[in-house]
């Protein structure tokens, strides 16, 4: 057994599910509205092995934690997307009005007729 004083030095994942109760809504209909789940505190997510309510201090660490991986993941498709795109980004629209032709000669003149 490993001697340990202290928490962990990192917050480990919990496998999450929905709640069976109000399945993953956080609600529950009853006969004339809708009142938030007993089974789940209202969260929609139960601990995915034992399937029972997680404390709201743990619910809160472990979504926080989900949210920043899928923050992650997104920032790396956004790249490989940009990467399949090549140079066909979206021009700011100042770029936009110096590349394209101004049709009035060499240089961009306006003859005042003068």
């Amino acid at each position: 057994m490993k001697k340990s004083h202290g928490p962990a030095f990192y917050a480990q994942m919990i496998s999450l599910d929905n709640c069976r109760t109000c399945h993953g809504k956080a609600v529950v209909k009853r006969v004339f509205f809708e009142l938030p789940c007993d089974h789940c505190n209202g969260s929609g997510w139960v601990h995915g092995e034992t399937g029972e309510a997680l404390p709201l201090e743990v619910l809160a660490t472990q979504l926080g934690l989900r949210y920043r991986e899928s923050l992650h993941e997104n920032k790396h498709l956004r790249w490989e997307l940009e990467e399949l795109k090549g140079d066909n980004k979206p021009k700011a629209a100042e770029s936009r009005y110096y590349e394209q032709n101004n049709r009035r000669g060499a240089g961009g003149s306006n003859f005042t007729g003068d």
